[in-house]
């Protein structure tokens, strides 16, 4: 029983993270009717950039300073987190999707893939082809561990578990509780009445390409601790939360989230009861069987389209 709840807790922390790249996946669907399949390689990136940032620039090296003061190491944080921000926030917007939309979904989600191939390679020319430790704020070794119902659970699980889903929380308050968050809901459910209504549409397209952003920035920073920063990370994360995102219901941020915590801890059991050969096989199990049984996903809504 303390081993199953072990793997439970981690599974639910891996799954976290997954719930917070599918949620990107599900904001960037609604808003522009387009899967960004460049989601995995956001999380990819702002991990690596916070490592080159310390290594290349000296920010929050020991011996780096400005007039003598020295610089900590959450500057190397903040620095590689407004960048991402204004190269993968605002720049996506600009420069992929509002060039590529009026040309069809089809030219978009391609040009998507070419940015992944782009963000991989890059990082992987740019950075290192090896794995490369990242700062963890949890204890590590014996220290980072305790004790529940018997079970040793790791502290970086726990944390991981709960920022990540006080991210998605506050995301959640965000928008069902301000202003600006049901003007976000009015623009992915109908964006041309939004806008006779006066609703700033392009503004709140650009708002959320900024919070799919900031959510991949959080779970770079939680899951590289545990997984290394590889320029591959993005390409399995990537995967496991585009299934989650489609087996939760991909028009729906709660799906999202549901899916996403499934996977995490479908893959653990998986992992430690069966093989770990199969540990990405069930989770695609489960996808064609709710593909068959519930096209729409487990928590999501029937959409009809005229053609």
């Amino acid at each position: 029983m303390a081993e199953f709840f072990q793997l439970f807790v981690s599974g639910l922390a891996t799954g976290a993270i997954y719930a917070l790249v599918a949620v990107g996946f599900t904001l960037v669907w609604q808003t522009s009717q387009t899967i960004n399949f460049a989601q995995g390689d956001f999380v990819m990136l702002p991990a690596v950039l916070v490592l080159m940032a310390m290594n290349g620039l000296g920010l929050g090296m020991a011996h780096a300073g400005v007039l003598g003061i020295p610089i900590p190491p959450w500057a190397a944080f903040i620095v590689a987190s407004l960048l991402f921000l204004l190269m993968f926030g605002v720049g996506l917007k600009l420069m992929v999707v509002d060039p590529m939309l009026k040309h069809g979904v089809l030219p978009l989600a391609i040009a998507t893939m070419a940015l992944s191939i782009l963000m991989r390679e890059g990082a992987k020319e740019a950075f290192s082809a090896e794995g490369q430790r990242f700062p963890s704020l949890a204890p590590e070794g014996q220290a980072g561990n305790v004790s529940i119902l018997g079970a040793v659970v790791s502290l970086q699980d726990i944390l991981v578990f709960a920022v990540a889903v006080g991210a998605i929380i506050l995301l959640q308050l965000f928008i069902t509780r301000t202003r600006t968050g049901r003007q976000m809901q009015a623009t992915a459910q109908n964006p041309d009445v939004a806008k006779i209504l006066g609703v700033p549409v392009q503004r709140m397209v650009m708002l959320t390409f900024l919070i799919n952003a900031g959510l991949a920035i959080v779970a770079s920073y939680l899951i590289s601790p545990i997984y290394l920063v590889k320029f591959s990370n993005g390409e399995v994360i990537g995967l496991a939360a585009f299934n989650a995102a489609i087996i939760g219901g991909f028009n729906q941020i709660r799906g999202a989230i549901a899916g996403g915590l499934i996977i995490g801890v479908v893959e653990n059991f998986t992992a430690r009861y069966i093989s770990t050969s199969y540990r990405a096989a069930f989770p695609l199990i489960l996808l064609a069987l709710v593909i068959l049984l519930k096209p729409e996903g487990l928590l999501g809504r029937k959409e009809e389209r005229k053609v």
